[in-house]
């Protein structure tokens, strides 16, 4: 796995572990969604201020971004679509 995957994966797994979508994430780190999926894809050369950024309102270490994915991982799974349910 390249460094543009492994950045891509946990971004994914931190994202999904938090709760958040993309485009939460991307609207509080002040980035454009699109350049999420792209990054969670693997398919960005990702800029630093970005890492920092996600980083930042994943409430994680940049290095977290960084960490080695062991080979039997499983793939994050997706958010549950749909809105979240209004709390009463």
């Amino acid at each position: 796995m390249d460094i543009r995957q492994t950045i891509g994966w946990n971004l994914r797994r931190l994202r999904v572990a938090k709760g958040l979508s993309q485009e939460r994430l991307a609207l509080e780190a002040s980035i454009d969604r699109s350049y999420v999926g792209r990054i969670e894809r693997g398919m960005e050369n990702v800029t630093v201020s970005a890492l920092e950024a996600l980083a930042n309102v994943l409430g994680v270490n940049v290095a977290e971004l960084f960490s080695e994915v062991g080979s039997n991982s499983s793939r994050p799974p997706p958010l549950r679509s749909g809105r979240k349910p209004k709390n009463s």
